[in-house]
């Protein structure tokens, strides 16, 4: 069974981490997409839960054999990609995959499954607001949230490309319209 792909893609602290596990727990017929990455464990993250953690090498030998459905070096030297394997393991599940993914991550899944995919840009109240979170959260030094700042206010100008744009103003009003969005979408 081919089934549907559900994209979450929003610059860091947008709060699309939150909305995806809100939907978790509403749709039991959705399975989380574990991504691959070359970055280190943050605080309680955990390997084939949060993240494939892979070193660069074995990253980029997989690139060679293309077993990423999409990739891309995210910050400098540090990968993420969605390995097929992944989207295969949940469709032979019989279920439906949804992603939490970076901006350009969401464009290409959208472009590779098109009608089989609903791309939603979870959008911020502000950068201002923005900045405030990802400072909040203590766990990048000073270097790392100016790179995630200024991916950030690039990754805003990507909105419009997406099916739709979920305004997070209040988180609770936002996990609403996304359950509406999936449902939707599922049953279409």
């Amino acid at each position: 069974m081919q089934g549907k792909l559900i994209i979450f893609s929003a610059p860091s602290g947008a709060g699309k981490t939150t909305i995806v596990r809100h939907l978790l727990k509403k749709f039991p017929e959705l399975s989380f997409s574990v991504s691959a990455t070359t970055r280190d464990p943050r605080g309680s993250e955990k390997h084939h839960n949060d993240y494939y953690f892979i070193s660069k090498e074995d990253f980029l030998h997989r690139v060679a054999r293309q077993e990423f459905v999409e990739f891309e070096e995210v910050y400098s030297g540090t990968f993420y990609g969605t390995l097929r394997s992944e989207i295969e393991r949940i469709w032979n599940a019989g279920k439906h995959v949804i992603f939490d993914i970076d901006v350009e991550g969401g464009l290409r899944l959208k472009r590779k499954y098109e009608a089989d995919a609903l791309a939603i840009f979870v959008q911020p109240p502000s950068l201002a607001v923005l900045k405030e979170r990802l400072s909040g959260r203590g766990t990048d030094s000073e270097e790392k949230l100016q790179e995630r700042f200024l991916k950030a206010e690039k990754e805003l100008l990507y909105a419009d490309k997406f099916d739709v744009i979920l305004k997070n103003y209040d988180l609770n009003e936002a996990c609403a319209e996304a359950e509406r969005l999936v449902r939707a979408f599922l049953t279409s």
